[in-house]
């Protein structure tokens, strides 16, 4: 079978079966957060084991450490830009804007693509400018081989019950598998294997808000592998913790060798019950 490059580049994410993305493209929309003040030197706290990393397109050449050398992680650019994720402003209109241009960061490195969508929020022309901004950087990208990890992101999740979440995400989810998202990244849900079973693209599971311990973040990705997952995304669970890179196996160990969040525990002794830092 011949696989042309996007393919090819899918195939580097997925063929271990289970991917371990850690994301760090958090100061694009709240600036520095604790732990990732300084990128180029949090980077250095990225195991290289882990399968993809998540930066915006203009800190991924300062941040090249972790992409340069053998069988190193993959560099996943987020290419759009929405307010729905500017918590401190209040923001809640959910407007996506153009971040970067794809061949832009295909020319700063970019192995996969990031783009993202939200909708349901409120405004029926917001809702159709969103999907025509991610299907336009979708056909870019699929035009220059390169994949995307189409990412679907509620407005006012912090405000839903679980039911409310799930139903969101579960809609969401499939309405961008159907615009050509090649694999999606979204919320974990209480019914999270309905997510994954009716898109018929890989599907992983973001980390989100910064869990109590790591243990509590282990439980989290074993859940959603459980349900049927093809990886996880963590980003504060990852790096906000006492050893990142012993995290970061412990996570892959969890996530790719089906071990459980106990048995990592009793392999790494009493630092896996610490919170962040």
């Amino acid at each position: 079978m011949i696989m042309d490059g996007r393919a090819l580049r899918l195939k580097r994410l997925l063929g271990q079966g289970r991917s371990v993305i850690v994301a760090v493209d958090h100061g694009l929309f709240d600036g520095p957060i604790p732990g990732m003040e300084v990128l180029p030197e949090t980077v250095r706290r990225i195991n290289p084991v882990v399968d993809a990393v998540l930066v915006s397109p203009g800190m991924l050449r300062h941040c090249s450490s972790v992409f340069a050398g053998y069988r190193r992680p993959l560099a996943l650019v987020r290419l759009n830009w929405n307010t729905v994720y500017c918590f401190s402003w209040n923001y809640k209109r959910a407007k996506s804007v153009d971040g970067a241009s794809v061949e832009a960061a295909l020319r700063e490195g970019m192995d996969i693509a990031l783009v993202s969508l939200t909708l349901q929020t409120g405004d029926e022309e917001r809702d159709a400018q969103n999907v025509a901004l991610f299907s336009r950087l979708t056909e870019e990208c699929h035009q220059l081989g390169i994949p995307v990890m189409g990412e679907y992101f509620p407005t006012g999740h912090l405000d839903m019950n679980a039911d409310e979440l799930h139903e969101n995400v579960y809609m969401g989810s499939r309405i961008i598998a159907e615009l050509g998202a090649d694999c999606i990244k979204t919320f974990n849900t209480k019914r999270f294997s309905e997510v994954v079973n009716t898109c018929a693209v890989p599907v992983f599971g973001l980390g989100a808000e910064k869990l109590p311990t790591q243990l509590d973040a282990l439980r989290l990705a074993e859940r959603i592998i459980g349900a049927g997952a093809a990886g996880v995304v963590f980003g504060r669970n990852a790096i906000q913790v006492p050893d990142p890179i012993a995290f970061q196996s412990a996570l892959c160990r969890v996530v790719r060798d089906g071990l459980s969040p106990a048995a990592v525990a009793d392999g790494l002794g009493p630092e896996l019950e610490k919170a962040a830092v």
